[in-house]
């Protein structure tokens, strides 16, 4: 389902901008119907009371939690359920944040990625993001949203718009807390600059290096690093957010001299911020994670040299690893039960 399908079906049950925009926010924040001060037998027009249990009904069976994985760092993986059983994975952040997934799969197919094994599978309506935010809500508040869990936005950009609309109006939450992270896209970046709601902007950068970019990242767009921070920037510089260059730690691949050089000469003087993560390891990736010491190193030395640079883990990371783990394990669980009903 689509968030515009849902305004129709409002609007032909009778349902005026006002009672549209009270079902839309309570919706995405996880409350019942009869919130706030005005009772809905007064406030909603028969029609609309009368179709409103099936719609609830419906919007309630876009997504449930099929599992949950509390971290130690005081995240929570989340296992979600479709409606055609699909699963994807969302997950709760310290600090009141949440990261939704846009995408059955992937199709950039990145080579230290769990998500993409599979290709991509298929898109989320916009509705069936908004309903992760719902189900996380109900569980912990929710002052952040970053679209970079399963899939790539850029991919399934109409759907993603819509969320990130709702959310950055109904949803109350703030425009630079809702953070669009993409591998670089020009569609993409001409779209963020013609949104009502202008969401901050992380890019996947991971290397300086265009072959070895190409490498890593087999199905992004064929854009230059050079060409992608040259977009990243102007749209910095308009709407005022700083970009988040993302930058998954390679051991032996990423983490030499030669890409804190590249760096400095790629990022100094733009407006953004640098944020390594060392890998998560995932099963069968010949990739491996740099010592802690070497991250540390290689982020002081950036610093040192001018670029503002964070080091982090992933959130969760002591639970199922990399985004798309999760759903993988779901899945080599399930396949053996259906083979065992088969042979029934």
């Amino acid at each position: 389902m689509r968030i515009p399908e849902l305004k129709r079906r409002l609007r032909e049950a009778g349902a005026g901008p006002s009672h549209e925009h009270r079902i839309l926010r309570l919706w995405s924040h996880a409350l019942p119907r009869d919130s706030g001060k005005r009772r809905p037998e007064s406030f909603f027009p028969s029609s609309l009371l009368a179709a409103l249990p099936s719609i609830e009904a419906d919007l309630a069976g876009l997504a449930r939690i099929h599992a949950v994985h509390p971290g130690a760092d005081g995240s929570e993986r989340l296992l979600v359920a479709l409606a055609d059983g699909q699963t994807v994975e969302s997950v709760l952040l310290p600090r009141d944040g949440l990261c939704v997934s846009s995408q059955v799969g992937c199709a950039v197919g990145c080579q230290f990625c769990m998500t993409g094994r599979d290709g991509l599978l298929r898109q989320l309506g916009s509705a069936e993001i908004i309903a992760q935010v719902a189900l996380a809500r109900a569980r912990r508040p929710v002052r952040k949203v970053v679209f970079m869990g399963m899939g790539e936005p850029a991919h399934n950009l109409d759907n993603v718009m819509e969320a990130i609309d709702l959310l950055g109006t109904v949803g109350n939450i703030g425009h630079k807390n809702l953070v669009f992270s993409t591998v670089g896209d020009e569609r993409s970046f001409e779209r963020l600059h013609q949104q009502r709601v202008r969401p901050a902007l992380a890019l996947s950068l991971h290397t300086t290096k265009a072959e070895l970019r190409r490498r890593l990242l087999p199905r992004a767009p064929n854009m230059a690093p050079e060409e992608l921070v040259a977009a990243c920037e102007r749209y910095a510089r308009t709407t005022g957010y700083p970009i988040q260059y993302q930058w998954t730690l390679l051991e032996g691949v990423n983490d030499g001299e030669e890409e804190i050089e590249g760096i400095v000469r790629l990022l100094s003087g733009k407006y953004g911020v640098l944020n390594m993560i060392p890998f998560n390891a995932v099963d069968g990736v010949a990739f491996s994670r740099p010592s802690w010491e070497r991250c540390e190193q290689m982020a002081r030395t950036l610093h040192q040299r001018g670029i503002l640079t964070k080091l982090r883990y992933s959130a969760g990371q002591d639970v199922d690893g990399g985004c798309g783990q999760l759903r993988a394990r779901a899945a080599e669980i399930r396949v053996p039960l259906r083979r065992a009903e088969d042979r029934r």
